[in-house]
């Protein structure tokens, strides 16, 4: 992975900052997404300083399709094409369908699948062109099977696995692969406050998705493609 160009779109989360630290520790250049300089200010003061050279935090909507643009553009400027993309911007809202009006629908659909959508075919032209890349989508491992009671949040993670799927055949033996890892429930601040009394031990943490997800960028995973790997 040493030298190899990673964008982490949400890399201030705490999912996207466990990959994109990971990735520079594994020799990366990694440039993330921010919408919150706060965010921004306190990932960048996690980077080992050897490491601050290889890093970038881009301020953009990846909800938007000239916000991606522009990112692609300012990480190319710096760092050349990009090798690897990870999608883990997301969110979740729960709800069932006559608790669920359209904006909180739209909602769901629009953060968790278009960002998705948009970011990858930001990025296909450029890795397709090289002959090589790797796409990895961040699902969830609650949406297999439906479940209801949060039925815009299904929905949007089933689309994302629907376009990791379709996505990976239509690039299939060109040197692109495409995945995506489904998390179970992360052991992170926001789900401990929102679920104070859960039994967290089958809890995953970002760090154990992360690595998951640094694995399926990696040389070692280049036959891998379609998957939905669960942690």
């Amino acid at each position: 992975m040493s030298g190899h160009v990673v964008v982490v779109t949400g890399g201030t989360g705490a999912l996207g900052a466990a990959v994109a630290l990971g990735a520079l520790q594994a020799g990366a250049r990694v440039a993330v997404t921010y919408r919150d300089a706060r965010d921004r200010d306190a990932l960048a003061e996690r980077v080992p300083p050897p490491a601050r050279a290889r890093f970038q935090a881009v301020q953009a909507d990846v909800t938007d399709a000239g916000s991606v643009e522009r990112l692609l553009a300012e990480v190319t400027a710096r760092h050349g094409a990009v090798d690897a993309l990870v999608n883990a911007v997301g969110g979740f809202a729960g709800g069932d369908l006559l608790a669920t009006d359209e904006r909180a629908w739209d909602g769901m659909l629009t953060l968790n699948l278009r960002s998705a959508y948009l970011c990858c075919r930001a990025v296909l032209p450029g890795m397709l062109a090289a002959g090589r890349g790797r796409i990895v989508n961040v699902a969830s491992r609650s949406v297999l099977p439906p479940a209801g009671g949060f039925i815009a949040y299904t929905v949007a993670k089933a689309g994302v696995i629907a376009l990791t799927q379709a996505l990976a055949q239509e690039v299939r033996g060109r040197g692109v692969t495409v995945n995506a890892v489904l998390p179970s429930t992360m052991d992170t601040e926001a789900n401990r406050r929102a679920m104070p009394g859960a039994d967290r031990r089958s809890w995953v943490t970002p760090e154990a998705v992360a690595h998951a997800i640094l694995f399926l960028t990696s040389d070692a995973a280049a036959d891998v493609t379609g998957s939905l790997l669960a942690v």
